[in-house]
């Protein structure tokens, strides 16, 4: 009951790559950098299983971004070039590469994490892979013309991976879809048969992560613009609930989504975030098992996945070391007060 994940970012060590930084420079290169990628995935490996998490990942310590740690694997993109874009609906600027040709993969994505990360635990493994809607908002398109023929490109590359990363043995493979809080209409409308042809064909557990974004100060100022109620959720979670994805997860903790709206994932697998990672106030395990709760209203015990409410990638390392403790105490006192 209540098997515990994270969204997928860790910070990364600083002997690894900048702290606290969001597009983190790295410290070394060649198979330097590649071993000392590895090291820092063992190293999150360990924090994860010792704090209790059931569901553990690479915490994505070989990837820049969570986005362009794929598009560097792709042909027709180019990283010489990049461009000043506004991203997330002009939230924040950032530097993009311009998609200039047909796409393709050039081979393997993440074999080596994913193959390393199978080979030192015995606990369930999750996968993170960027959606198709948001690899669209976070390149410059200079040769497709259209955003859904691109997203759908990028899903046909995407399934790809994901089903090279089945056959690695990952357990659970989790695309990220920030832009669907962001472009409710398309979302809906198209984002969702892309989510559902990046996953086709899988016969692990699939999941779609949607959140607000990382504790970057452009996203916490946003959020101070949505008012009392932030009720994204409620334009595509009704979509989802009808796809074949089966874990969907969403913002609770300090957030203002209405838990009612949980309800609008019946049938699903709901990783609820009791962890804030735009505050580097550690929850308590109290705080951790009320959330869990409170989200037992709108959500069967049997189908709830207390995790993060995004990734941790900025963070500093201590605290985000804290509040995988805290998840893990949080979880098992949960399961204390209500597994009856």
């Amino acid at each position: 009951m209540f098997p515990t994940a994270i969204a997928g970012s860790l910070p990364k060590p600083g002997w690894l790559a900048e702290t606290n930084k969001l597009w983190p420079k790295w410290r070394e290169e060649g198979a330097a950098l590649a071993q000392a990628k590895l090291d820092a995935t063992l190293l999150w490996l360990k924090a994860q299983e010792d704090a209790g998490l059931d569901v553990v990942g690479d915490g994505e310590q070989s990837r820049q971004h969570f986005v362009h740690g794929f598009l560097e694997q792709v042909e027709g993109i180019d990283f010489e070039h990049k461009v000043e874009m506004g991203i997330r609906a002009d939230r924040y600027k950032a530097m993009v590469p311009q998609v200039v040709s047909a796409l393709k993969l050039k081979g393997r994505v993440h074999a080596a994490e994913a193959r390393f990360l199978r080979a030192h635990t015995k606990h369930r493994i999750k996968f993170t892979l960027p959606g198709p809607m948001t690899i669209v908002d976070t390149v410059a398109d200079r040769f497709y013309g259209d955003r859904v023929k691109m997203a759908f490109a990028f899903a046909e590359l995407l399934n790809q991976e994901a089903l090279a990363l089945q056959a690695d043995g990952v357990d659970i493979i989790q695309f990220d879809e920030p832009a669907f809080n962001v472009y409710l209409d398309d979302a809906a409308s198209w984002g969702v048969q892309a989510l559902e042809r990046a996953a086709q064909g899988l016969s692990c557990t699939t999941a779609v992560h949607i959140c607000y974004g990382y504790g970057i100060q452009a996203n916490i100022d946003w959020k101070h613009t949505l008012g009392e109620q932030w009720r994204q959720y409620e334009k595509v979670f009704p979509a989802l609930a009808k796809s074949s994805i089966r874990q969907v997860s969403l913002e609770c903790y300090n957030s203002h989504v209405p838990p009612e709206l949980m309800a609008l994932l019946e049938g699903k697998d709901v990783m609820v975030g009791v962890i804030d990672v735009a505050s580097d106030v550690v929850e308590t395990p109290e705080q951790v098992a009320d959330t869990i709760g409170r989200a037992l209203q709108f959500v069967p015990k049997q189908r709830l996945i207390p995790c993060t409410n995004c990734g941790l990638a900025p963070m500093d390392r201590a605290v985000a070391l804290a509040k995988l403790q805290a998840l893990g105490l949080g979880a098992a006192l949960a399961r204390e007060r209500y597994g009856a």
